[in-house]
Protein backbone atom coordinates (compact mmCIF):
# COMPACT_ATOMS: atom_id res chain seq x y z
CA UNK A 1 0.00 0.00 0.00
CA UNK A 2 1.33 3.30 -0.99
CA UNK A 3 2.33 5.43 2.06
CA UNK A 4 0.62 9.10 2.81
CA UNK A 5 2.13 11.77 0.85
CA UNK A 6 2.52 15.74 1.86
CA UNK A 7 2.60 15.09 5.60
CA UNK A 8 3.11 18.21 7.77
CA UNK A 9 1.92 19.79 10.64
CA UNK A 10 -0.14 22.90 10.10
CA UNK A 11 -0.05 24.99 13.17
CA UNK A 12 -1.63 28.47 13.76
CA UNK A 13 -2.30 30.54 17.12
CA UNK A 14 -1.25 27.14 18.98
CA UNK A 15 -3.72 25.09 17.32
CA UNK A 16 -2.22 22.29 15.61
CA UNK A 17 -3.23 19.50 13.63
CA UNK A 18 -1.72 16.85 11.37
CA UNK A 19 -2.17 17.15 7.20
CA UNK A 20 -1.69 14.50 4.91
CA UNK A 21 -2.89 13.80 0.86
CA UNK A 22 -4.90 10.28 0.56
CA UNK A 23 -3.47 7.36 -0.60
CA UNK A 24 -5.22 6.70 -4.00
CA UNK A 25 -6.61 3.19 -4.12
CA UNK A 26 -8.80 0.87 -7.12
CA UNK A 27 -11.06 0.06 -4.74
CA UNK A 28 -11.81 0.00 -1.27
CA UNK A 29 -11.23 2.81 1.42
CA UNK A 30 -7.67 4.22 2.89
CA UNK A 31 -7.99 4.15 6.56
CA UNK A 32 -5.15 6.25 8.60
CA UNK A 33 -3.35 5.97 12.03
CA UNK A 34 -1.40 8.41 13.11
CA UNK A 35 1.36 8.02 16.60
CA UNK A 36 2.96 10.01 18.53
CA UNK A 37 5.95 10.63 20.63
CA UNK A 38 7.68 12.99 22.45
CA UNK A 39 11.36 14.48 23.26
CA UNK A 40 11.06 13.13 26.81
CA UNK A 41 9.63 10.03 26.07
CA UNK A 42 10.91 7.84 23.21
CA UNK A 43 7.87 5.60 22.37
CA UNK A 44 5.18 5.53 20.23
CA UNK A 45 1.99 6.18 21.29
CA UNK A 46 -1.60 6.55 19.70
CA UNK A 47 -3.23 9.54 19.50
CA UNK A 48 -7.11 10.04 18.81
CA UNK A 49 -6.53 8.99 15.43
CA UNK A 50 -6.56 5.07 14.77
CA UNK A 51 -8.45 4.11 11.44
CA UNK A 52 -9.57 7.52 10.31
CA UNK A 53 -11.24 8.39 6.98
CA UNK A 54 -10.18 11.86 7.27
CA UNK A 55 -6.45 13.32 6.17
CA UNK A 56 -6.37 15.49 9.02
CA UNK A 57 -5.63 14.55 12.98
CA UNK A 58 -6.26 17.10 15.22
CA UNK A 59 -3.90 17.75 18.22
CA UNK A 60 -5.77 16.45 21.67
CA UNK A 61 -5.82 18.73 24.58
CA UNK A 62 -2.71 16.45 26.12
CA UNK A 63 -0.66 17.48 23.47
CA UNK A 64 -1.09 21.36 23.83
CA UNK A 65 2.27 21.62 26.15
CA UNK A 66 4.07 24.34 23.73
CA UNK A 67 7.77 23.31 24.78
CA UNK A 68 7.31 19.92 23.80
CA UNK A 69 9.38 18.15 21.09
CA UNK A 70 7.38 16.09 19.33
CA UNK A 71 7.03 14.04 16.11
CA UNK A 72 4.25 12.53 14.71
CA UNK A 73 4.04 9.37 12.24
CA UNK A 74 1.45 8.25 9.76
CA UNK A 75 0.40 5.28 7.88
CA UNK A 76 -2.42 4.14 5.45
CA UNK A 77 -3.95 1.22 6.04
CA UNK A 78 -6.77 -0.86 4.17
CA UNK A 79 -8.06 -4.34 4.88
CA UNK A 80 -4.91 -6.02 6.38
CA UNK A 81 -2.61 -3.96 4.01
CA UNK A 82 -0.42 -1.51 5.50
CA UNK A 83 1.85 1.34 4.10
CA UNK A 84 5.28 2.44 5.92
CA UNK A 85 5.19 5.13 8.47
CA UNK A 86 5.82 8.74 7.56
CA UNK A 87 7.37 10.66 10.19
CA UNK A 88 7.15 14.40 11.01
CA UNK A 89 10.41 16.52 11.47
CA UNK A 90 10.44 17.50 15.56
CA UNK A 91 7.66 19.79 16.00
CA UNK A 92 7.67 22.27 19.18
CA UNK A 93 4.57 25.01 18.77
CA UNK A 94 6.42 27.63 20.59
CA UNK A 95 8.96 27.77 17.49
CA UNK A 96 6.63 26.05 14.96
CA UNK A 97 2.88 27.99 15.34
CA UNK A 98 1.94 30.79 12.63
CA UNK A 99 0.45 33.26 15.07
CA UNK A 100 -2.34 35.55 13.91
CA UNK A 101 -2.50 39.24 13.28
CA UNK A 102 -4.55 41.00 16.69
CA UNK A 103 -8.00 41.38 16.20
CA UNK A 104 -8.65 45.53 16.37
CA UNK A 105 -11.74 45.94 18.79
CA UNK A 106 -12.52 49.47 18.62
CA UNK A 107 -10.80 52.75 16.71
CA UNK A 108 -11.73 56.37 18.28
CA UNK A 109 -10.94 58.92 16.41
CA UNK A 110 -9.61 62.84 17.27
CA UNK A 111 -8.46 65.55 15.91
CA UNK A 112 -5.05 64.76 16.90
CA UNK A 113 -5.08 61.17 17.41
CA UNK A 114 -5.94 57.23 16.93
CA UNK A 115 -7.11 55.69 19.95
CA UNK A 116 -6.83 51.80 19.29
CA UNK A 117 -8.00 48.78 21.56
CA UNK A 118 -7.24 45.20 20.37
CA UNK A 119 -7.71 41.68 21.51
CA UNK A 120 -4.92 39.59 21.28
CA UNK A 121 -5.18 36.53 18.88
CA UNK A 122 -5.09 33.56 21.12
CA UNK A 123 -5.77 33.49 24.72
CA UNK A 124 -2.01 34.17 26.24
CA UNK A 125 -0.73 32.06 29.15
CA UNK A 126 0.64 33.48 32.37
CA UNK A 127 3.93 33.58 31.34
CA UNK A 128 3.70 35.04 27.72
CA UNK A 129 4.92 39.11 26.91
CA UNK A 130 2.64 39.97 24.21
CA UNK A 131 4.14 43.25 22.18
CA UNK A 132 2.01 45.51 19.60
CA UNK A 133 3.73 47.03 17.12
CA UNK A 134 2.22 49.47 15.31
CA UNK A 135 2.71 50.71 11.95
CA UNK A 136 1.29 53.66 11.04
CA UNK A 137 1.14 56.44 8.38
CA UNK A 138 0.05 59.30 6.16
CA UNK A 139 -2.49 58.27 3.56
CA UNK A 140 -0.91 60.68 0.78
CA UNK A 141 -0.24 60.31 -2.35
CA UNK A 142 3.79 60.52 -1.98
CA UNK A 143 5.97 57.86 -0.47
CA UNK A 144 5.36 59.01 3.62
CA UNK A 145 7.58 57.36 6.21
CA UNK A 146 5.86 54.76 8.27
CA UNK A 147 6.32 55.19 12.15
CA UNK A 148 6.36 52.53 14.64
CA UNK A 149 5.38 51.91 18.22
CA UNK A 150 5.52 49.48 20.43
CA UNK A 151 3.72 48.67 23.57
CA UNK A 152 2.20 46.35 26.08
CA UNK A 153 -1.24 47.60 26.54
CA UNK A 154 -4.25 46.56 24.88
CA UNK A 155 -5.12 50.55 24.44
CA UNK A 156 -2.86 52.45 22.74
CA UNK A 157 -2.63 56.18 21.17
CA UNK A 158 -1.01 57.21 17.83
CA UNK A 159 -0.47 60.98 18.38
CA UNK A 160 0.53 63.80 16.73
CA UNK A 161 -1.51 63.85 13.95
CA UNK A 162 -2.90 66.34 11.82
CA UNK A 163 -6.34 67.24 11.50
CA UNK A 164 -8.46 66.24 8.48
CA UNK A 165 -5.93 63.79 7.39
CA UNK A 166 -6.08 60.00 6.64
CA UNK A 167 -3.96 57.99 8.61
CA UNK A 168 -3.16 53.85 8.06
CA UNK A 169 -1.91 51.34 10.63
CA UNK A 170 -1.29 47.71 10.88
CA UNK A 171 -0.87 45.45 13.88
CA UNK A 172 0.99 42.65 14.93
CA UNK A 173 1.86 40.76 17.73
CA UNK A 174 4.76 39.56 18.98
CA UNK A 175 5.09 36.65 21.74
CA UNK A 176 8.11 36.86 24.11
CA UNK A 177 8.35 33.59 26.59
CA UNK A 178 11.39 32.91 28.59
CA UNK A 179 12.73 29.94 26.52
CA UNK A 180 12.66 31.16 23.31
CA UNK A 181 13.65 34.05 21.08
CA UNK A 182 10.33 36.47 20.49
CA UNK A 183 7.89 35.23 18.05
CA UNK A 184 6.62 37.62 15.36
CA UNK A 185 3.17 37.28 14.33
CA UNK A 186 1.29 38.51 11.61
CA UNK A 187 0.47 41.85 10.22
CA UNK A 188 -3.34 42.80 10.71
CA UNK A 189 -4.75 44.12 7.53
CA UNK A 190 -4.39 48.23 7.14
CA UNK A 191 -7.38 50.15 8.48
CA UNK A 192 -7.55 53.65 7.54
CA UNK A 193 -9.20 56.23 9.39
CA UNK A 194 -9.75 60.41 8.95
CA UNK A 195 -8.95 62.80 11.94
CA UNK A 196 -11.82 64.88 12.97
CA UNK A 197 -11.37 69.07 13.09
CA UNK A 198 -10.29 70.59 16.16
Amino acid sequence: LPAPKDVMVYSYNFRSSLLWSPVQVDRGLVLYTVHFKTGAINKWDEINCTRIAQTECRFPWSLKERRWTIVLRVRAELGHRTSEWVETDPFVAERDTTIGPPKVDSVTVSSSSLLISVAPPFEPKAIDFLQYHVSYWENATSATKKETKTTSSRRFKIKDLKQLTLYCFTIQVELMTYSTSETLGLHSVPECHRTTIS
